[in-house]
């Protein structure tokens, strides 16, 4: 019996193929899509946010960027897919980061975390940072600029200021300890600054206790004018007892201090970046190149090393110093070899031209 030919499947049959193969390639294209979203979500925004323990806190400092804290959050592999954050911080928050101690809980997400810090209201304490070296009128500013402080004394003349917070000093410069505090929000001015007062006073106290013998300087006071210099002149932790040892020295011989950020200080808001010969020869009260002895006040806030280092020179010879050009100061006792290492500091500095 012949075979019977099969029937040819019919063209709308086909085409219905075609589209539901279609149709399931596009699911499970949009399936694939969403996994991948879900997953990039989950390990970016929706990320659990790194908490040690039940809750801990997070310090966010001025000026601090959404993009450099998500880079940050990236490099220390806490977040994956920086990017997404980034887009999502774009598009949802339309606000600054703000300075501030933040309380993150367990169990927070890195969204719930970036909206946080918009927000100063949510900040459980202020955070200060007080560098050495800084001035008073520096510091005074960042109170200012703190939402989180309660203003009442530092809107007031300086002189007023320092009677308000019992201070018995004229000049407010190098009476605050430099160093990083936090406050309750809602902390005054005025506990902060009392705060800062007493700490400076209680590592001069004790640094004028242990003192070595025979200083040139008449009471704690001129000590802490000194370490104020010194903290200007030197960078380089290793170097405060050379640099205390060169002007305990200078002092001593009736030679006069001779130092450039005493100058520029006394020229405060002219000076601009440079010092010139003239601004050299020009008197004031806190140039040391037109008067003798020390300046009237601190030039600044120094640390606890530099008052240690004021209380405890260096038994070289040395009477000069000059900067390297590559980091630090070369010391010597004489001026020739000073003229020398003057020279040398200025070819470093042609060669880096």
């Amino acid at each position: 019996m012949p075979k019977t030919k099969p029937k040819p499947k019919s063209k709308k049959k086909t085409q219905a193929q075609v589209s539901n193969n279609i149709y399931k390639g596009i699911a499970i294209v949009l399936v694939v899509f969403l996994i991948m979203t879900a997953i990039i979500l989950k390990m970016s925004i929706f990320k659990a946010y790194p908490v040690t323990g039940q809750k801990q806190k997070l310090s966010i400092s001025n000026g601090e960027t959404y993009t450099g804290f998500i880079d940050q959050l990236a490099k220390d592999d806490k977040v994956s897919f920086p990017i997404i954050l980034k887009l999502y911080r774009k598009i949802f928050i339309h606000d600054t980061m703000k300075a501030g101690v933040y309380e993150v809980t367990k169990g927070m997400n890195v969204r719930q975390v970036l909206e946080m810090v918009s927000n100063i209201e949510n900040a459980q304490m202020s955070r200060l940072l007080v560098i050495e070296g800084t001035t008073a009128k520096q510091l005074i500013q960042s109170l200012k600029k703190d939402p989180l402080v309660e203003k009442s004394v530092i809107q007031l003349p300086s002189g007023e200021m320092l009677k308000a917070l019992n201070i018995p000093y004229d000049h407010p410069e190098g009476l605050f300890a430099p160093d990083t505090y936090f406050f309750d929000k809602g902390a005054t001015d005025k506990q902060i600054l009392t705060d800062l007062y007493q700490r400076q006073m209680k590592i001069l106290d004790e640094a004028w206790e242990k003192r070595a013998p025979d200083l040139p300087y008449k009471n704690k006071y001129e000590a802490l004018i000194m370490a104020s210099i010194i903290e200007k002149e030197t960078s380089v932790d290793s170097e405060l007892r050379q640099v205390s040892g060169v002007f305990y020295r200078r002092l001593k011989l009736g030679m006069r201090l001779q130092t450039d950020p005493t100058v520029i200080y006394g020229m405060g808001d002219k000076y601009t970046g440079k010092i010139s010969k003239q601004d050299l020869r020009t008197p004031s009260a806190y140039n040391t190149y037109t008067i003798n002895g020390l300046p009237p006040t601190p030039i600044a806030l120094p640390s606890k090393k530099a008052i240690e280092a004021t209380m405890h020179p260096d038994n070289s010879e040395n009477i000069y110093f000059v900067a390297t050009g590559n980091g630090g100061h070369k010391f010597t006792a004489n001026l020739n070899d000073h003229n020398r290492a003057v020279q040398e500091y200025i070819q470093v500095m042609r060669s880096k031209n």
